[in-house]
């Protein structure tokens, strides 16, 4: 990294000599304008209205225009602006971190020390750390005398420009002034889905879509060129994805709350049935083994219900898996009537779990 700029943070009478770099950096694949006919590239050239020529950026100045008067500022005068020869972050108070609005941030810098000792950097840091507040500082930097916040990220000082309170604009909508009547079951079943989508933030899991399917393009036009098939590439037709508006909203809740759910329902399908509970201690104690399996068909049903393939299939692989066990039980009469007994129970097992899959198909 290089330092884009150099100075001290005048933390009362102490000063901490730092270097100042960007702490982020724009990860977009660069793309540039063309002629579509040719393929020429497009270029920007500062041309002057006047006389129509192309300047050269040391021949340019800054001015500003109000009520049809201009004035010209040369560099050597915006230069000569007090707060702009300033290199000093100036900490003004220090406040507790919740009282700043995140709408105000706008970038983040990393502070290295600048000096032999780094022992000021570590008492700032320290300073921060035991009063769990955040710096508010002020200084100046590209032409901009700015308001910012100091905090903590790894042991390092980090620099967070803050947009000034007028810079952030008032949000004034009229619909909203409307009075809208939520139910308590609504909100209810918002609450839910919340709670079921709950998690710690972990940004590395999080993947710029945008930027991976651009290269996915870009690598596709490299290989098949004006062939290209975007529907192919994609999967999806070009335009598609958009959705209209939600307007039965205790029917959308109710089928995101079953979408995040269907995991514990399709677990909660192997369960035994009333007919089973009514058993006795035998053949409750034979059957366990045709159970165990009618629980894990049931959820290949549910697969089977997902993908259009027969539900019948498991209740019938399980019959025969429980006449296989009672053609190895026929040693005595007894045990080939439990072994009967246990092929019904199992085959009213796996009839069960297959139709509650088929119910929890609609919200799928």
């Amino acid at each position: 990294m290089r330092a884009i700029w150099k100075g001290a943070i005048a933390f009362g009478l102490v000063n901490v000599p730092v270097k100042v770099y960007s702490a982020t950096e724009d990860h977009d694949i660069s793309l540039h304008q063309v002629h579509n006919a040719d393929g020429g590239r497009i270029r920007y050239q500062r041309r002057c209205e006047v006389c129509g020529e192309v300047v050269d950026y040391s021949d340019i100045e800054k001015a500003f225009e109000e009520d049809g008067r201009t004035v010209v500022l040369s560099k050597d005068e915006l230069k000569s602006i007090p707060a702009e020869n300033s290199h000093e972050i100036e900490v003004v108070q220090f406040v507790p971190s919740e009282q700043l609005e995140p709408m105000m941030f706008e970038k983040s810098y990393y502070l290295e020390p600048d000096s032999k000792s780094p022992k000021a950097y570590v008492l700032l840091r320290r300073a921060l750390e035991d009063t769990d507040r955040v710096a508010v500082v002020q200084f100046a930097l590209r032409e901009k005398t700015r308001l910012g916040a100091l905090r903590i990220k790894d042991d390092v000082l980090v620099l967070q420009s803050l947009l000034w309170p007028d810079e952030v604009r008032e949000a004034n909508f009229p619909s909203l002034d409307a009075a809208i009547k939520i139910s308590a079951q609504e909100r209810d079943m918002s609450a839910a889905l919340v709670e079921s989508m709950a998690a710690d933030f972990d940004p590395t899991s999080f993947t710029d879509e945008y930027q991976v399917q651009l290269r996915q393009l870009i690598e596709a036009k490299l290989e098949q060129g004006e062939s290209l098939d975007t529907e192919e590439t994609f999967g999806v037709e070009a335009g598609e994805g958009g959705k209209g508006e939600v307007i039965d909203l205790m029917e959308a809740l109710k089928r995101s709350l079953d979408r995040k759910r269907g995991g514990g329902e399709a677990a909660s399908a192997g369960g035994a049935s009333d007919d089973e509970a009514d058993a006795g201690d035998d053949e409750t104690e034979a059957a366990k083994p045709a159970r165990k399996a009618s629980g894990t068909r049931g959820a290949a049903s549910k697969t089977a219900a997902k993908t259009g393939t027969d539900d019948a299939k498991p209740p019938a692989n399980s019959a025969a898996k429980s006449t296989s066990t009672s053609a190895k039980s026929t040693a005595s009469k007894s045990a080939a009537a439990k072994s009967t007994a246990t092929k019904d129970a199992g085959t009213k097992t796996a009839e069960k779990p297959a139709a509650k899959t088929t119910r929890t198909r609609k919200p799928a």
